[in-house]
């Protein structure tokens, strides 16, 4: 029986294709033959729903007018949320150990971040 894939043209130090093709040679052999039993249920299957041809345009228009809520109402948010913001902060007293705490807890969660993005599965 002769590979699927020819594993003489792949570069030396290309070791996750070498890995990938082992893979597969060692499922390709758990095969079972079905005799043609798959293609027969998947022909006799029902063709597959079609969308409405009205549904593309209505996506589309529902999405342009979500964007267009969004640009009336994000420059009046933005500006409500940075006075309410520079309010708090005017109002408050600030201290090295308010300043130490705050880069404490930004750091923390940095890191915690990072670890959760880049830990493996």
């Amino acid at each position: 029986m002769k590979p699927a894939v020819d594993t003489t043209d792949l570069p030396e130090d290309d070791w996750l294709e070498h890995a990938l093709v082992e893979d597969g040679r060692a499922h390709r052999a758990g095969y079972i033959v079905d005799d043609g039993f798959s293609a027969r249920v998947a022909g006799a299957l029902p063709p597959p729903a079609t969308l409405p041809a009205w549904r593309k345009p209505v996506v589309a228009l529902l999405w342009a007018t979500a964007a267009g809520g969004v640009a009336v109402v994000l420059p009046g948010a933005f500006i409500d949320a940075t006075r309410e913001v520079l309010r708090i902060v005017s109002g408050m007293p600030i201290s090295i150990g308010g300043i130490t705490t705050g880069v404490i807890l930004l750091g923390a969660a940095t890191w915690t971040a990072a670890a959760v993005a880049l830990r493996q599965t």
